[in-house]
């Protein structure tokens, strides 16, 4: 069985920080859409969140092959800055997550992954994701040099978003401004947004 990785390159903070995004998602999930279906994208070399935390059915996009020895997990080897389509029907999952995903991709390709975002979503179904605030780039980029957190992940960092902004994608995407939640966590460095459809 492979290591459990939390992230790409080296980052002693990883495992902690992939704890507190994780905890915070998990948080913000009712209850009561457990009994359907997941989608974490961007799930990471390893899926920690997806392998946590209860749901009927779980699925995951990444860009790499599924880590050896994880179990329960349907898998979907994809890039989507270059194909930011989901291959599912509509209305399929009840509950999509992305974790530290969205400043990994360019923004033409966010536009269009959150429209499917939406697609994909059940009736009162709930879209979930973090990002770095935009102000902490500088410090994370400080904290790559000590090897605090992962550089390579790091310098991958397409976009920085505000919390406005984020609103504006999920308007663009379909979503209604009253059915939007919004905050920060991890000493403010980190953003979360919740959309319902």
């Amino acid at each position: 069985m492979q290591p459990r990785r939390f992230t790409r390159g080296i980052g002693l903070l990883e495992p902690y920080l992939a704890k507190l995004r994780a905890n915070k998602a998990d948080r913000l999930i009712p209850n009561h859409l457990r009994q359907g279906r997941i989608l974490d994208i961007g799930c990471g070399t390893y899926p920690y969140f997806l392998t946590r935390i209860y749901f009927e059915e779980k699925y995951a996009i990444e860009n790499s092959p599924k880590s050896e020895g994880v179990t329960g997990i349907e898998w979907f080897s994809l890039d989507l800055n270059k194909t930011p389509s989901l291959p599912f029907e509509d209305e399929y999952f009840t509950t999509i997550t992305l974790l530290a995903v969205i400043e990994h991709l360019n923004p033409t390709s966010l536009v269009e992954l959150l429209n499917e975002c939406y697609r994909t979503l059940s009736p009162g179904g709930v879209l979930i994701l973090t990002t770095p605030a935009a102000w902490s780039d500088g410090l994370l980029k400080f904290m790559a040099k000590l090897t605090l957190v992962s550089e390579e992940e790091i310098n991958e960092h397409v976009f920085a978003y505000t919390l406005p902004l984020i609103g504006w994608y999920f308007g663009k995407a379909g979503f209604k401004l009253s059915n939007l939640r919004f905050g920060y966590f991890e000493m403010v460095l980190n953003m979360w947004a919740l959309a319902q459809k």
